[in-house]
């Protein structure tokens, strides 16, 4: 076989391997094949990084009167506050985020603002959910961009404490969680996602970016295989 009848031999297989979402066995397999997907797995400290579980987007509770999530959220926040209860336990750094502007969102920059105009309802009060129980020495940190790493202190914060591996959890997927992964790789943090503590707007989006997020930045993994390793 040549090596354009190759090449147009995985090019058939690709196309009838189906959707490209997290679980599709069939595409992981020829994405391995071709050199992606390979696991990284954990460092020696890990820290937890939970991605904007502010009640403007959780819950619905602002002025728009729209969540981030439909009804199947209950399962993320349930995820992380398990998670939040392990790293507590063994004294692990913790982080939170979020996003908020001034009034006229000017601190989001023009560009940013006009291509995402619910910027301008975050507000200057993006307050996490309760269920969270943040703790005072549990750093909240406000991002301008979708990534905890652009425009904050995330990086010194994380080298500070000696972290080599984020657990990286809240939304949404296709959004800051993909774009935090990504931030996190490129300065090699191993990355670790439990796939029951991100979530979506869309199903179909969150199931694809996870298949990106698990062949290009990171580990997916079950929650319950995170909370194993953790204790």
């Amino acid at each position: 076989m040549t090596d354009d009848n190759r090449l147009e031999s995985r090019a058939e297989r690709f196309r009838a391997a189906g959707e490209h979402a997290y679980g599709n066995q069939e595409l992981m397999k020829l994405f391995q094949e071709a050199g992606f997907g390979s696991r990284v797995g954990w460092g020696n400290k890990p820290a937890l990084l939970v991605i904007d579980m502010a009640e403007q987007w959780v819950t619905g509770k602002d002025e728009t009167g729209e969540g981030m999530f439909t009804s199947e959220h209950r399962g993320v926040v349930d995820s992380i506050v398990q998670l939040l209860a392990v790293f507590r336990e063994k004294g692990l750094p913790i982080y939170f985020t979020t996003m908020a502007f001034d009034h006229d969102a000017n601190e989001a920059g023009s560009v940013w603002a006009k291509k995402s105009p619910i910027t301008e309802k975050f507000g200057s009060g993006a307050q996490l959910i309760a269920e969270l129980e943040r703790r005072p020495s549990e750093l909240i940190v406000n991002k301008p961009r979708p990534s905890a790493f652009s425009g904050t202190h995330m990086l010194a914060h994380l080298i500070g404490q000696g972290v080599d591996t984020i657990v990286l959890t809240g939304v949404s997927t296709s959004g800051c969680i993909r774009a935090t992964a990504e931030s996190a790789v490129d300065v090699n943090f191993h990355v670790i996602v439990p796939e029951e503590a991100v979530g979506d707007r869309s199903p179909r989006s969150h199931l694809s970016n996870l298949l990106d997020i698990d062949l290009k930045m990171g580990d997916v993994m079950p929650l319950a295989e995170v909370l194993d390793h953790l204790r």
